[in-house]
């Protein structure tokens, strides 16, 4: 048998190591009505049935290298990396954000619930943008939401730099004919950078000061040589974007980027067609302290957007009991702008505040039942980079229920 179908196999990448990621693996070929049997070295994917579309199943399957013998086509949209991580590939890697997705994992959870080119997906807390991205290769439209300045920018930079291309090169010797001076003591650039009267171009030359910033403030670089290999990185990536549309005749979703609050969406009732976000880990991970720097560049005071931000409000007890309310009005608004029958994901884990463990798995997962939403997948996920805080996170996949 396995010689007469020897070119109808999927084979994962290489990189796919986890129970988690074998998991999402299965439930993306589920999400397209393909039989399966697992080989016995778990990286192939033996096809039962015929799909309705090998093509489709190659232009988006996220976590397979080889579809029925081709290449996938996030096999080549990964080959466009500029940095030594495997994950952030295209603009994915500007800006240092805490607590980024992994654009893989989100690929497959598009696909696994069922979202097709067209349709809007949500983000409520869009962070650093992988969400919108992502969606935007599929030709998926998402609406990304934020309460952070510093987010929406980077968000809207990954998304919407790619319409501006031409512009942001001829404007770039003008910009870099003044970072011969330090940048911290020449404002000349940050006045030809507000002078720039093409939105998404200023956007695109702002992240990069950013992003200067970001290296001095964290790492000590000299700011001014740090501008000037990230702005030329940043215009690379930018480019290799515009290529692979073009190589993979990509038909991209439109991208909405917005700053406003989840506890209050300016959206429509049952607008959306799928929602995947992650609740800020605000408890363990204090984002207004981690990027003060950015933000009080862009001109906002640090203090009074506390105040706004999910879940670094109060102290002790209090701080918990803010955050819950919060998260309850923001799992309101997320089941009141989805359609019914559609599926919304978040991914989120149980942190240590204080010492103690705070169970917001659980909490998320029967608030949200409470509204309305059936629970029907909880993965166990291991997570990295926020050792001392948390070690693994849950991927939950709710229904809103028919009616």
């Amino acid at each position: 048998i396995r010689k007469e179908m020897k070119n109808t196999t999927l084979v994962l990448f290489e990189n796919v190591q986890f129970i988690y990621e074998l998991r999402l693996a299965q439930l993306e070929l589920k999400s397209f009505n393909i039989e399966f049997e697992l080989s016995p070295r778990f990286r192939e994917f033996i096809v039962i049935n015929e799909p309705q579309s090998w093509e489709t199943l190659r232009k988006r399957l996220a976590y397979f290298k080889l579809v029925n013998g081709f290449h996938s086509d996030y096999f080549f949209i990964i080959q466009k990396n500029r940095t030594k991580s495997i994950n952030q590939y295209l603009t994915h890697w500007i800006y240092p954000y805490k607590g980024k997705f992994h654009p893989q994992m989100i690929r497959a959870l598009l696909n696994i619930i069922g979202l097709k080119s067209g349709d809007t997906v949500l983000d409520p807390f869009i962070g650093s943008g992988t969400t919108a991205l992502e969606a935007q290769l599929l030709g998926i439209n998402c609406i990304g939401i934020d309460i952070s300045p510093l987010c929406v920018l980077q968000s809207k930079v990954k998304t919407e730099s790619i319409y501006a291309f031409k512009e942001i090169v001829n404007m770039k010797a003008e910009i870099l004919k003044h970072t011969k001076i330090n940048l911290f003591n020449d404002k000349i650039i940050d006045s030809v950078i507000d002078e720039i009267e093409d939105e998404k171009v200023k956007n695109f030359f702002l992240m990069a000061k950013l992003v200067a910033i970001s290296d001095n403030a964290r790492r000590r670089k000299d700011i001014t040589k740090s501008f000037a290999r990230n702005l030329e990185l940043m215009i690379a990536s930018v480019k290799d974007y515009i290529e692979i549309v073009e190589q993979l005749n990509l038909k991209l979703g439109k991208v909405d980027i917005r700053e406003g609050d989840a506890r209050a969406l300016d959206l429509g009732n049952e607008s959306v067609d799928g929602i995947i976000t992650s609740p800020p880990y605000s408890i363990a991970l204090d984002y207004v302290q981690n990027d003060a720097h950015a933000l009080k560049f862009l001109g906002f005071e640090p203090r009074e957007l506390r105040e706004k931000f999910i879940g670094v409000r109060g102290k002790n007890r209090e701080k918990i009991e803010l955050y819950n309310e919060d998260m309850k009005m923001s799992l309101r608004e997320m089941y009141r702008v989805l359609k019914p029958g559609k599926y919304a994901v978040l991914i989120i884990g149980n942190a240590k505040y204080q010492g103690k463990e705070i169970k917001t798995v659980e909490f998320i997962t029967e608030n949200a039942e409470e509204i309305g939403f059936e629970l029907v997948e909880n993965i166990d996920k291991i997570i990295f980079g926020l050792y001392n805080v948390m070690q693994k996170e849950n991927i939950l996949i709710f229904k809103k229920r028919n009616g």
